[in-house]
């Protein structure tokens, strides 16, 4: 990370997302590796809670084989969830704020609890308190919607708004359930939670633990956004957006004219 401008990185990605203007690459231009554009991250997120944002949870990307093809990419990675991103159930996004966006049906859980210290990873999926069907809309800040693994971790893995629907308790099995993306009533995307490392609740384990290698623990009352069960869709003006995910019901959101 030596000689890396980390905050001048993080203020042109945020600049690029405030004026939905698209900018070129930059880990080539700057030596950006992984754990640099993570130290990026992190100077964007401060960026964004110095303006009145809070954090409320994690996000995890390229958990699907269709993701990680659909972007070039071969490593799961994670990102940060504000307020200021969630968008209610049913509500309406305007296009007009982003660059390219693109909208995927995922599963988020909301927490209960901490993990105590010393926890074994996998005993964390017992800290859920609830699951829920979501969309989640990303928008790469680069041209062309291309990138390089730490393009993107840097820019927060696209991460842009996201949509919950309603909460409720977690079914004995998440590891192979029906998923649709419906855009205006027609099935855009099939896929099925399995996609999503095999079992979402495997997501979980694994962003606690990337997360923790940056001195991030998750808090009780945040969500996480599991990972996209299909590749994503191109969201245009007007749209109407549906994930259905089976035994779980629906979300959805609507794109301005």
């Amino acid at each position: 990370m030596i000689g890396v401008d980390v905050a001048g990185i993080a203020e042109r990605l945020g600049v690029a997302a405030d004026s939905a203007t698209a900018i070129p690459q930059l880990a080539a231009e700057t030596g950006l590796d992984v754990d640099a554009a993570y130290a990026v991250q992190t100077a964007l997120l401060q960026r964004r809670l110095d303006r009145g944002e809070r954090l409320v949870g994690l996000k995890m990307g390229l958990t699907s084989k269709a993701k990680m093809a659909q972007m070039g990419v071969d490593e799961v990675i994670w990102g940060r969830l504000t307020d200021v991103m969630r968008v209610p159930d049913g509500g309406t996004v305007d296009v007009a704020d982003f660059i390219h966006p693109r909208v995927e049906p995922e599963v988020a859980f909301l927490l209960d609890r901490l993990p105590d210290p010393g926890e074994p990873v996998g005993a964390f999926a017992d800290a859920v308190r609830a699951v829920a069907p979501a969309i989640e809309l990303i928008d790469s800040r680069y041209a062309n919607f291309s990138f390089s693994l730490p393009d993107v971790v840097a820019d927060n893995t696209s991460a842009a708004a996201f949509v919950v629907g309603p909460w409720s308790p977690v079914p004995d099995g998440l590891d192979n359930l029906g998923v649709l993306l419906e855009i205006d009533g027609r099935v855009a995307q099939v896929g099925s939670t399995a996609a999503i490392l095999g079992d979402p609740r495997r997501a979980l384990d694994e962003g606690i633990r990337l997360a923790g290698r940056h001195g991030v623990r998750m808090h009780s009352g945040w969500v996480f956004l599991a990972g996209a069960a299909t590749a994503a869709v191109p969201l245009r003006p007007g749209a109407q957006v549906r994930a259905v995910v089976e035994k779980l019901g629906t979300a959805s959101l609507r794109a301005s004219s």
